[in-house]
């Protein structure tokens, strides 16, 4: 080969990796991949799961997040009703969410005496400005389904979070877990006949499950209350914003609010 052939050739290898994102050499020399990949390094020993009293004190929540869950508790317990839960929440600092960004506290809508009651997420751009959830493009979608399966006046809908996480990420585990306790009265108050969990963190909150939501939908369990007084059948479904970027998924939803409302109007035993 020429030299201009060979710098022709050269690059044109160099065009074809700009092109496939290669902007940087990693190695001063060459190395021999195949001689490489001859060793190949031992595994490191698995660790087994301490099940001694200091590493459960370890998994066990932080003083804070236990304060912050007492106080929770407390002030849920003392509200009689809705308005007084909505402003017991507002007044409650121990979610760190309030103060990251949020506007103000998103509560809840819906009719207080709904047989059936839907447990979000948290609360978007649009839910914290206007101080109530589902009301963006999520929730105007949510309310057309809603309207479709004649459920339009007999939901209460609110969120497992109470204030907007920064860029709407999902909302941690610990932060969900500081607003349980108002999650939990909001149940009793309004006294659902069962519960329809929208999106995956919603439903691994509620029902303490590590599986997907795509694994999860469609199927009843049974959600209990902390101190496991209260007991409701629970379904988890996709979230209206899931839907919103996977339109084809909706026949799935769709599906699901059929099962649930089956099971919703069936008479009672004993009726």
């Amino acid at each position: 080969m020429s030299p201009a052939a060979a710098d022709r050739a050269a690059e044109s290898l160099l065009a074809f990796w700009a092109e496939a994102g290669v902007d940087a050499m990693l190695l001063d020399e060459p190395v021999d991949r195949i001689e490489a990949g001859k060793f190949v390094a031992p595994r490191p020993p698995e660790r087994k799961a301490a099940t001694n009293p200091a590493a459960a004190r370890a998994a066990a929540p932080s003083p804070d997040i236990a304060a912050a869950v007492a106080e929770a508790r407390e002030l849920a317990a003392q509200a009689q009703d809705l308005d007084a839960l909505k402003a017991a929440i507002a007044a409650f600092d121990g979610c760190p969410l309030k103060f990251a960004g949020a506007r103000q506290a998103v509560f809840a809508r819906g009719a207080p005496d709904a047989p059936l009651m839907i447990v979000g997420e948290g609360p978007g751009g649009e839910e914290d400005a206007r101080g109530e959830p589902f009301v963006g493009r999520a929730g105007q979608l949510l309310d057309r389904m809603l309207a479709a399966a004649g459920l339009t006046d007999r939901v209460f809908i609110t969120n497992t979070v109470f204030w907007r996480p920064p860029g709407n990420r999902t909302p941690a585990p610990s932060e969900q877990l500081v607003c349980a306790p108002f999650v939990e009265r909001a149940i009793e108050l309004v006294a659902p006949k069962m519960l329809l969990l929208a999106g995956g963190a919603a439903a691994k909150s509620m029902l303490k499950r590590e599986e997907g939501i795509l694994s999860l939908r469609g199927r009843w369990f049974e959600w209990r209350s902390s101190d496991g007084r209260l007991e409701l059948p629970a379904m988890p479904t996709l979230h209206p914003a899931f839907l919103l970027r996977q339109p084809g998924a909706k026949k799935k939803a769709w599906s699901d609010l059929l099962t649930l409302m089956e099971r919703l109007d069936r008479p009672e035993r004993g009726a």
